[in-house]
């Protein structure tokens, strides 16, 4: 199975138009989240998505607001909205956890999951899936400018658990197009370009 995928479009319409020109070998597409911009825009890059004739698997980023998510993907027969939640596409299991985990923006506009929450919600996740989150796993493709470390522990420990075959992120700008291994999971924070994966 041919993925294509991409994380923190920002109402980015030239950058997600590129991405579909590119999509055309795609058998599913993947966004991890932030399309919007402080919770505004997100059918700006989605209605672009929108044309793509097979799956398209978002999840939510900080930015995002569920409710716009879960209503543009309503009427949208090859979207596919996941928060603790999956979907088995030929054969593939995908999960998806969205948001910011932990909390560490205080904007009202900034959905975020505590660590326990995110725990909870990943225990659903079925071993050997593809798992997205927009929070990379702490310690993993998290690194910010100042040095810091700001990925989810619950999502590091949900790869150790659950050993998902690939764990596809965005979320930390400054680690974009970077890439590790958690045990034999690798993890892809992505940004906004095309990532080619083959499951």
């Amino acid at each position: 199975m041919k993925v294509l995928a991409f994380s923190d479009l920002h109402r980015d319409v030239d950058a997600v138009q590129r991405i579909v020109a590119e999509s055309q070998q795609a058998e599913v597409i993947i966004g991890a989240g932030d399309f919007a911009t402080g919770g505004l825009g997100a059918e700006d890059t989605l209605s672009v998505l929108k044309a793509s004739n097979v799956p398209v698997i978002i999840v939510s980023g900080n930015h995002d607001n569920t409710s716009a998510l879960l209503e543009f993907c309503d009427d949208w027969e090859n979207g596919h909205f996941l928060y603790g939640n999956g979907i088995t596409i030929d054969g593939v299991d995908f999960f998806g956890l969205g948001d910011e985990v932990p909390k560490r923006h205080d904007e009202d506009w900034n959905q975020s999951l505590t660590e326990d929450e995110a725990a909870e919600m990943l225990q659903a996740c079925p071993v050997g899936a593809v798992l997205v989150t927009h929070t990379p796993p702490f310690g993993y493709c998290d690194l910010q400018r100042n040095g810091a470390h700001e990925g989810s522990v619950a999502i590091r420990n949900a790869i150790k658990m659950r050993k998902p075959i690939l764990n596809l992120c965005g979320h930390i700008h400054r680690s974009w197009n970077t890439t590790a291994m958690v045990g034999n999971t690798q993890v892809y924070n992505l940004g906004p370009t095309a990532h080619w994966f083959e499951i």
